[in-house]
């Protein structure tokens, strides 16, 4: 997911999405622990999509408390 179509959602969806992306990365790491997994590159993509969720949640918290 790009960061321009995270910062245009709010910090609810922002966090709604994060959680949906934790779950979807809990599946894929259960998948390879598994060896059911054959897209390893999903679990990197995942990873970065939960840091940059998380980063916009932050910065836009940081910029409602100003």
């Amino acid at each position: 997911m790009k960061a321009s179509e995270l910062r245009a959602k709010d910090v609810v969806a922002l966090e709604k999405e994060v959680s949906d992306l934790l779950k979807a990365h809990f599946g894929l790491r259960m998948q390879k622990a598994t060896q059911q997994l054959s897209n390893t590159s999903a679990l990197s993509k995942t990873r970065r999509d939960i840091a940059r969720a998380r980063t916009i949640i932050g910065e836009k918290k940081k910029g409602a408390a100003k």
